[in-house]
């Protein structure tokens, strides 16, 4: 059985540490791996990120423009007049990246009215235009919106049952 001052780490898995500035007979003595002068030879020396030596800096050399939202909502666009490349009349995220209309099924999808209508679509999707909604709907076929449900009051009945 193996004994507590037998105990040994992997090999290969401990390595000693460098002493440095420990004379030169080290492989670091003197400077210690630093080199010779500058800012970063010194204790405590160094230059915080982004600092180009005095230089402007990238981060203030680039133009800025504009503000970008961070939980900024984009939509995947598909047209009125595109639903016709879709197999069958009910359009959801599947039948529209299978047609090769969008990228992805996770993403939102948003129709426009661009385009006319040949038959009548029943869609599915998380936001229409005005015109797009008209367009679907003058043709014959049904417009769906899908995605997060809106919160909505309980109804005068609902409160009654809960309280009751």
């Amino acid at each position: 059985m193996t004994e507590l001052h037998e105990l040994r780490p992997a090999a290969g898995s401990h390595q000693t540490s460098k002493r440095k500035g420990r004379g030169p007979g080290s492989g670091k003595g003197k400077t210690a791996g630093r080199g010779q002068d500058g800012q970063k030879s010194r204790s405590g020396g160094s230059v915080r990120p982004g600092f180009e030596g005095g230089q402007m800096p990238l981060q203030r050399r680039i133009p800025k423009r504009g503000f970008t939202p961070r939980k900024r909502k984009v939509y995947q666009i598909v047209n009125v007049g595109d639903l016709s490349r879709v197999d069958g009349t009910t359009v959801n995220a599947q039948t529209l990246k299978q047609a090769g209309l969008i990228r992805s099924v996770e993403g939102l999808i948003k129709v426009l009215a661009m385009g006319d209508l040949s038959q009548a679509y029943s869609v599915e999707a998380h936001k229409f235009s005005a015109g797009a909604a008209a367009k679907i709907e003058a043709a014959g076929g049904g417009v769906t919106t899908v995605g997060p449900v809106a919160a909505t009051e309980p109804s005068a009945e609902e409160k009654a049952e809960n309280d009751g």
